[in-house]
């Protein structure tokens, strides 16, 4: 709606007496005029002559979910190999090479477990404990993070 068009909808709006009008166009945009109190003085807050008009908007609770209360972590038996730095898992040296280790394998502390890609440089990590491998916790090109537990050691 042109300027033109607004002022002439105040003027008729003055004639006929009318303090608020709300007019819908086709394309969905609305418009809304409301002339102030008469009564009021000049120094006084008056209401802009146009103000557009928004539509509520519903926003549905959000459902209530309680947590379960944890269980206490049961204690796991073993050392672990953690990561030294973040980046990412590799099980073995490149994907046609067989694996450095599995559960089962018996390793001793420079016994290399696992290689960290780290801005594209591979670092070898070792297992830094001696024992046999129980678990495995990373799959193959995974991102780790410092600490991320890596293998289980018993």
């Amino acid at each position: 709606m042109e300027l033109k068009q607004i002022k002439e909808l105040m003027a008729a709006m003055e004639r006929a007496g009318l303090k608020k009008i709300s007019i819908k166009e086709k394309d969905g945009s609305e418009l809304m005029l409301e002339r102030a109190e008469e009564n009021q003085g000049h120094l006084q807050h008056q209401a802009p002559a146009y103000q557009p008009h928004t539509h509520p908007v519903y926003h549905p609770p959000s459902p209530v979910v309680k947590a379960p209360h944890p269980e206490p972590e049961k204690a796991v038996e073993g050392r672990f190999v953690t990561s030294p730095m973040v980046g990412t898992y590799y099980s073995s040296p490149s994907p046609d090479d067989p694996i450095f280790v599995k559960v089962g394998d018996r390793v001793e502390e420079n016994t290399v477990v696992c290689i960290i890609e780290a801005m594209k440089v591979m670092n070898e990590v070792k297992a830094g404990v001696s024992g046999v491998i129980a678990e495995i916790y990373i799959n193959n090109g995974h991102p780790v993070e410092f600490g991320t537990k890596i293998f289980r050691v018993t």
